[in-house]
């Protein structure tokens, strides 16, 4: 199933996209694409609908953020190899974990703000993974059947609050607009492979970033499995998994960093494509 949430910020509703990509209304069946709707129980109600006989939804809605309710944002940091080393940074040894604040959080298609007194605003496409099921100390063979499903995520960051500043990455990370998600959540059931997705961005019609998830130095199970450790992963929990090599920081023999006017156009195979208009900070 792709799940999704549309309408006005703040105001979204819960909708599926049928077989032919047209919109069906959620909104009489589910509250929200959130908590328990993600569970196994909860996904295989949605499974038993019959999809045609919901409403359609006219128009070009505006999609927003495909989960609701998100009580952490979790993201893995340097989980490229490639990334690393155009980055000048250390292969970890353990996956690095930072946090974006769940206000960051944003439609596909909605502008990205950069934010006041930046100048090294940068783009970053990556796989998401949602969670459906509580996890603690879950065992990697057992790890993914925790996840909900997976969605294109695309971790903003401004690079002089993230690295030059002391202190640690989420104050380079959590600024209004830094985390689109989507245009849809699709589920579990869906992604052969999350092993093996291709994954690009194209920063005003140039490809800047083109890769796939088999190059990760954790995969998505490994990484569930080793958060669990140290905390409860929480249904609606959403994970940014590391970006593969193309950053604007990493660019020889000068780094690019994006400005008013940039669009950004991002992907994950299978997964749908965003695209955002860069801004400025208002005033």
């Amino acid at each position: 199933m792709k799940l999704l949430r549309y309408g006005p910020k703040g105001q979204e509703k819960p909708g599926i996209l049928d077989a032919q990509g047209q919109i069906r209304d959620l909104s009489g069946k589910v509250q929200d694409i959130a908590g328990d709707v993600l569970s196994p129980a909860g996904l295989d109600k949605l499974r038993a609908l019959d999809i045609r006989s919901l409403p359609a939804v006219s128009g070009s809605p505006r999609i927003g953020p495909c989960v609701g309710r998100v009580p952490n944002v979790l993201c893995i940091g340097l989980n490229y190899s490639d990334h690393a080393k155009e980055t000048g940074a250390k292969i970890p040894g353990q996956p690095i974990l930072f946090n974006k604040h769940s206000s960051a959080i944003s439609g596909p298609n909605d502008d990205v703000v950069i934010p006041k007194d930046s100048v090294k605003t940068d783009w970053e496409i990556e796989l998401g993974v949602c969670i459906g099921t509580q996890a603690r100390h879950v065992a990697e063979k057992d790890a993914l059947k925790h996840v909900a499903g997976y969605f294109t995520a695309n971790d903003v960051s401004e690079r002089q609050f993230q690295i030059e500043m002391e202190g640690q990455w989420t104050k380079g990370k959590s600024a209004d607009t830094f985390a689109p998600m989507g245009p849809w959540l699709v589920t579990a059931d869906e992604v052969k492979d999350p092993q093996n997705l291709k994954l690009w961005c194209k920063v005003n019609g140039k490809f800047m970033q083109n890769g796939s998830t088999k190059t990760m130095i954790f995969g998505v199970a490994t990484i569930v499995s080793y958060l669990s450790r140290f905390m409860t992963l929480l249904p609606g929990d959403v994970i940014f998994t590391g970006t593969p090599p193309g950053v604007g920081l990493g660019m020889k023999p000068s780094p690019i960093f994006l400005k008013p006017g940039d669009v950004m156009e991002l992907g994950v195979e299978g997964l749908g494509e965003q695209k955002q208009k860069v801004v400025a900070y208002p005033g």
